[in-house]
């Protein structure tokens, strides 16, 4: 079905990253996914052409673009690619948003230059060991003296952690028993604070070139002018967020969806059994009709959500129902892509291998799937 999305500058900044994703990414994945991480050079030279930058002000080295469609091109051409680019997406499109929503102008000053060039990397740490969905379930704490905060606590499955320059930390500095999500703050804790650790690299089943890291904060002193917005605010900053977070994993779902039937089609059309390409069997050529009809749904959903998320109307209800079909139908897809390889699909040299461990994720991370109905249900009157 014809997409209406995206318009002709989109389409060649969709050009541009297709050529950048061909020649800078491709023959260098499978390195880093051995070494588990995406290098801090890859920053820079997207930093180099202004991907980076494409919503940061003018002033401070970006393009001033406010249109998430250029973030959706960037996602859509690495998984077309059968690569990720995790953390650059973690950065541009769960990060960054809320520096350019709750930084004043000297923070604006310090930090935005750097974040448009690819220099400085940054992270946001949520999750504690004991804390997932539950954000109002923070333990970490921020008591003020003076002109700082002192942190102390941890948190855990953090994307992009081991390379950050910044991490937005949310942490409790005050407690209300009447409302247990007042009193959550968001510091910015610069690497090399004294007190800030990073533990162990957790090793993941999937997505292996998105780093994911144990953070520790041990008296750290966080100057108050590194806190981003109102102190106790923070509940309402992450709600606000929210949407954009768990449509960008949506974005990916059915991108990488996509590709799996793409590599697949490839696949059956060479690969013979019994003499005869699997391609031509009644069952492949329903198992992959029913796959690529999914998509197409998934799609016209995601792209409708898309322009609502630009124009500022997407409801975190309607987010939650994209981000539950889009990572259900991603999950059934690649699955039953996967069957179609027979034992090739299981040995990781086959994309299809890859495409199966990243995609269990998207059901968990940005809110689980059932985290997703509850929200659904709230706004049924349920």
């Amino acid at each position: 079905m014809r997409r209406e999305l995206f318009t002709p500058d989109h389409e060649a900044f969709r050009q541009l990253v297709r050529d950048f994703v061909a020649k800078e990414v491709v023959p260098h994945y499978t390195e880093w996914e051995h070494t588990g991480r995406l290098p801090r050079e890859l920053f820079e030279q997207l930093g180099s052409l202004g991907v980076l930058g494409i919503s940061l002000p003018e002033a401070y080295g970006g393009a001033g673009l406010h249109d998430y469609r250029y973030n959706v091109v960037l996602q859509e051409e690495a998984a077309r690619a059968l690569v990720t680019l995790g953390t650059v997406r973690t950065q541009l499109d769960v990060v960054l948003p809320y520096f350019l929503a709750y930084a004043d102008e000297g923070q604006r000053e310090r930090w935005f230059p750097g974040l448009a060039a690819g220099r400085l990397l940054t992270a946001v740490a949520m999750t504690e060991p004991g804390t997932g969905s539950d954000l109002a379930g923070i333990r970490t704490t921020a008591v003020r003296e003076g002109d700082a905060y002192v942190l102390n606590g941890a948190k855990t499955f953090i994307t992009g952690g081991l390379l950050a320059d910044l991490v937005i930390v949310v942490a409790r500095t005050s407690t209300d028993p009447d409302n247990r999500r007042a009193g959550l703050t968001l510091l910015v804790v610069e690497d090399g604070m004294p007190g800030f650790a990073r533990g162990r690299v957790l090793d993941k089943m999937g997505i292996k070139v998105q780093d994911t890291v144990e953070l520790s904060f041990d008296d750290v002193r966080v100057p108050v002018a590194n806190r981003l917005g109102e102190e106790g605010a923070a509940f309402g900053y992450l709600g606000h967020n929210l949407p954009q977070e768990r449509m960008t994993v949506a974005v990916g779902s059915v991108a990488q969806a996509k590709a799996a039937l793409d590599t697949t089609l490839e696949y059956v059309k060479e690969r013979q059994v019994f003499g005869t390409p699997v391609a031509s069997f009644q069952n492949t050529k329903f198992e992959l009709a029913a796959v690529a009809a999914e998509i197409e749904a998934a799609q016209m959903m995601l792209d409708r959500a898309v322009r609502e998320l630009v124009d500022g109307e997407l409801s975190g209800a309607d987010a939650a129902k994209v981000k539950l079909f889009c990572t259900e139908m991603q999950a059934r897809a690649v699955d039953r892509c996967l069957q179609l390889f027979g034992g090739y699909g299981y040995i990781l040299e086959y994309p299809i291998a890859r495409l199966y461990a990243d995609a269990r994720i998207t059901r968990i991370y940005a809110g689980t799937s059932e985290v997703m109905k509850v929200i659904i249900a709230k706004s049924l009157g349920l």
